[in-house]
């Protein structure tokens, strides 16, 4: 599997060529800027998104926030077990990397990626399951996170470091696993959720102490008198 889009005339090289061609012609600090997104800027961005939907998710009724609880659970699970599936298919597929196959791409990170394979991409993965999961929690805010693993994908060719191929098999990998295994995990899930949502000590965690509504006040009921016995009012009337 070693041949797998290494040369020749392609979409993938082309792409990658045009891509990365990008960096030659932009200021040294974009292309700083670039690295630094690509390594830790976007994966810290979803992170902090999966922190900012948590923070809504405890506002609501206790059945959704739950739900809400489970699947911001498993973004981050599903996340690790598709770097996981990763290590393996990297060895299998043991594609090199683009720069060490292709001559005159501009490479901003020289010593990343000398000594593993390239397919796929592990950034990729990690952003894409993060993005997908939260989209089982939070469909807009899921959207943003998707739009951040886009944005990853290309922040990873642009260095000369990932083929766009590595980049799509890494976001059909995140995707799969979310997918395919979310009955599953959240089946597993919920219930566990559920108990610590109920759970006097942890559980603020799946949700924050609303105010509860007053208990309803039972008024005094009027007597009725028993028949033949006359009131104070008819008394005084006689």
């Amino acid at each position: 599997m070693a041949g797998l889009t290494t040369g020749g005339p392609n979409l993938d090289v082309s792409l990658l060529y045009d891509i990365n061609g990008l960096a030659r012609h932009a200021p040294a600090g974009a292309d700083r800027a670039v690295d630094l997104l690509g390594s830790y800027g976007i994966p810290l961005a979803l992170v902090l998104l999966v922190l900012w939907c948590w923070r809504g998710a405890r506002r609501q009724d206790e059945a959704a926030a739950v739900e809400s609880f489970a699947a911001l659970v498993w973004a981050p699970l599903a996340a690790a077990l598709a770097l996981l599936v990763n290590v393996p298919l990297r060895a299998f597929v043991g594609r090199p990397r683009p720069f060490l196959a292709h001559s005159g791409l501009e490479v901003l990170e020289p010593g990343h990626g000398q000594n593993d394979f390239s397919f796929v991409s592990g950034h990729a993965t990690l952003a894409m399951a993060l993005g997908v999961g939260l989209f089982l929690a939070h469909r807009r805010l899921g959207l943003v996170g998707i739009g951040l693993a886009v944005a990853e994908g290309v922040c990873r060719v642009y260095p000369g470091v990932h083929y766009p191929t590595d980049v799509i098999g890494g976001f059909a990998l995140g995707t799969a696993v979310v997918l395919v295994l979310a009955p599953l995990a959240m089946a597993l899930l919920t219930p566990v959720v559920r108990a610590v949502a109920r759970s006097p000590r942890v559980g603020r965690l799946v949700r924050a102490g609303g105010r509860k509504l007053p208990r309803p006040v039972d008024l005094p009921q009027a007597q009725t008198p028993p028949p033949g016995c006359l009131t104070e009012d008819k008394d005084l009337a006689a």
